[in-house]
């Protein structure tokens, strides 16, 4: 059976706080209730997870969600191998039995139905039915449920029913302020304070432009690739170009005023 410790990271990632969010973190976990990571794209919900799993000391698997995404890949299902059949635990399931952490990133991308399998897990009952193999799961006492998604892509059609999101607690992510952007991306990257307020800058004209040509503003992680290219020998104006503004539109006209902000700030 795989070990927890395979799952545990063995590094600190690095994680600036923007409010209590640490310690209220701490206090649904004491509890084991499960979360809810709401925000924008990049905006730092992966990180925070990871984070707080090793500040923890608890084992941590993720799951990348997608709209083909079954129940079974969740929960596991039976394999042939050279000696007949059998059965290989889903994600879920393995964090479910190591008392893991299981985080399932951007959840709305996933079916409705595949959804229902971890309602038994966030309530009292804290269980998971694996039917195929008949058997009830009694989840581990350190195991811990946590989702996420972005509201602003939200639409009737992806979107959590009200019968999930009232079974979790929730934060709501947002990008940090401008001074603590700065110096996540500064630690982050190694580049100099500021050339780092001048990539903020950047981002900040670029988010004043959501709803208004486009659906999301530009991500701190985004602004950290560039920061990255930057530190590889590549010059500014054109590490924003490539990892800030070609990545998130293809409006010429947004486009066009992107690359007059980026001239503005860098010259």
């Amino acid at each position: 059976m795989t070990s927890a410790d395979a799952y545990r990271l063995r590094k600190q990632p690095f994680y600036q706080p923007q409010d209590n969010e640490v310690a209220l973190y701490e206090a649904a976990y004491a509890a084991r209730l499960p979360v809810m990571l709401k925000g924008p794209t990049g905006c730092g919900k992966s990180r925070f997870v990871e984070y707080m799993a090793w500040k923890l000391g608890k084992p941590l698997i993720s799951v990348a969600c997608n709209e083909d995404m079954t129940a079974a890949d969740l929960v596991g299902r039976y394999l042939l191998d050279a000696g007949g059949t059998r059965w290989q635990d889903g994600p879920l399931t393995l964090a479910a039995r190591l008392g893991a952490i299981c985080y399932l990133d951007e959840i709305v991308e996933a079916r409705q139905d595949t959804l229902v399998v971890i309602h038994p897990l966030t309530d009292h009952r804290r269980t998971l039915p694996l039917d195929k193999k008949g058997e009830q799961l009694a989840a581990h006492p350190d195991f811990q449920l946590v989702i996420s998604y972005n509201p602003g892509y939200q639409s009737l059609v992806k979107d959590l029913k009200q019968s999930t999101k009232q079974r979790f607690t929730a934060f709501q992510f947002d990008y940090p302020p401008a001074a603590l952007e700065e110096r996540i991306v500064a630690a982050e990257t190694g580049i100099a304070a500021p050339l780092a307020e001048q990539l903020v800058a950047v981002a900040h004209a670029g988010r004043r432009l959501k709803g208004h040509g486009l659906d999301e503003g530009i991500s701190t992680r985004l602004i950290v690739y560039a920061a990255t290219l930057i530190a590889q020998g590549i010059a500014p104006a054109d590490a924003c170009r490539m990892a800030m503004v070609r990545p998130i539109t293809d409006d010429a006209d947004v486009i066009d005023t992107l690359d007059h902000a980026i001239a503005a700030v860098f010259g």
